[in-house]
């Protein structure tokens, strides 16, 4: 608003009200005087602003005629206050406050991926220790889910977490999901059961592309073209891999294919069948847990069994010693805990940036698993990785 007062004096008084120059330092609301103007005859005129005004320009003197009943003489004679100014938006004012508030949000969600790629490290370490020791995937697997449902649901009963309102609505739109990641955890802990941890990831990569012919082919979706082209480095890439990998094995990777296509179909299922639901982040991943918990074990026994485990148990604690039923516990808390964060995350990000840090914690996992195991790794072979990695980056750059 402009406003051209002429008065004997004039105070501007205001209720936290900021008073500023257009892109000024905003300053505390206060009273202002004209100090050569009797004091007395000030306090007739009061100007009450209870919304921000931005301060455009403000003189003293004759600006024209202006009326005034309360000025002896003649009209326009005498002094005259002219201000301009304009009403400020409050969300513009609040914004220096909402600052660190933003600051705090983006060291949150570092906090959460650098916490989500160290425990997935960990997990993959102790896991694939475990499976050299005890090659029995189908048992490692329900180990995992159970030891994250045990301990979500000791934080549901001792209060540390609150426990999410679920209804049969809800447990039937999460069976289909839960099948799908029972098939993708199952299939991933084969693969790395039989190959090495970085050539399960190499090909893990590639979901990508999966996710793409799927959404195509079956769902009818269309993708912008740089979508498709990304997709030759991922495909090429991970074929270079597999091609030049010293210790191939079909059923190991045929196993991460497998996990590849299950989480494509865990996501679709995901997003389809969970609109609108509450349950979300760290109790929609516990729930998954448990559900995918029984469906896992009656297959685990069928498959694998307790004689097999048994027999196979004991072998491991005399090669190895009492320090393998710490690997086994390691690997279960760890599988747990690195999946409870990337869901977390997940409800702070776009799926964008989710897609960005996965990539970024294969690379982790790679290079670590690589060091620790001493994985003979050829030229060839790394290139194959690079590209396919390099792929799915720009396949998360594309499709935004």
């Amino acid at each position: 608003m402009i406003s051209s007062l002429g008065q004997p004096s004039i105070q501007i008084s205001g209720s936290d009200v900021v008073l500023r120059q257009r892109h000024a330092t905003p300053i505390k609301g206060r009273s202002f005087l004209l100090p050569f103007l009797p004091r007395e005859k000030a306090q007739r005129s009061l100007i009450s602003v209870q919304k921000p005004l931005h301060l455009v320009s403000l003189g003293v003197g004759n600006f024209g005629p202006v009326k005034n009943d309360h000025h002896h003489g003649k009209d326009g004679d005498g002094d005259l206050v002219k201000c301009g100014a304009y009403e400020a938006d409050r969300s513009e004012i609040e914004s220096a406050s909402t600052q660190p508030s933003e600051a705090a949000k983006k060291v949150k969600i570092g906090i959460y991926f650098a916490t989500w790629w160290a425990l997935n490290v960990v997990f993959n370490i102790y896991n694939k220790k475990v499976l050299n020791a005890y090659p029995y995937p189908w048992l490692t697997s329900t180990l995992s889910l159970a030891c994250g449902s045990l301990m979500m649901l000791i934080s549901w009963a001792t209060r540390i977490a609150e426990a999410p309102k679920t209804d049969l609505e809800f447990w039937k739109s999460l069976f289909p999901v839960a099948v799908a990641h029972t098939i993708g955890h199952v299939a991933a802990t084969v693969s790395m059961s039989k190959v090495a941890v970085s050539f399960t990831h190499i090909i893990k990569s590639g979901e990508p592309a999966f996710s793409v012919l799927v959404s195509r082919f079956i769902l009818g979706e269309t993708f912008p073209v740089p979508v498709y082209l990304s997709l030759v480095p991922i495909i090429g890439g991970c074929a270079l891999a597999a091609v030049t990998e010293l210790n191939f094995n079909m059923i190991g990777f045929m196993g991460a294919m497998i996990s590849n296509l299950a989480f494509v179909f865990r996501n679709i299922f995901s997003k389809r069948g969970m609109k609108g639901k509450s349950v979300s982040g760290m109790n929609y991943y516990a729930c998954l847990s448990i559900l995918s918990l029984a469906i896992l074990t009656p297959f685990a026994i069928a498959v694998e069994g307790p004689q097999m485990w048994a027999a196979g148990w004991q072998t491991a604690l005399s090669q190895i010693g009492p320090q393998f039923i710490w690997w086994v516990a390691a690997q279960s808390v760890f599988y747990h805990l690195y999946n409870q964060v990337s869901y977390m995350s997940l409800d702070e990000i776009s799926p964008l940036t989710f897609s960005i840090g996965n990539t970024m914690k294969r690379i982790s996992v790679i290079v670590s698993s690589i060091i620790i195991f001493h994985t003979p790794v050829q030229p060839i072979n790394a290139l194959g990785a690079a590209i396919a990695i390099l792929g799915t980056f720009l396949y998360s750059q594309a499709k935004q």
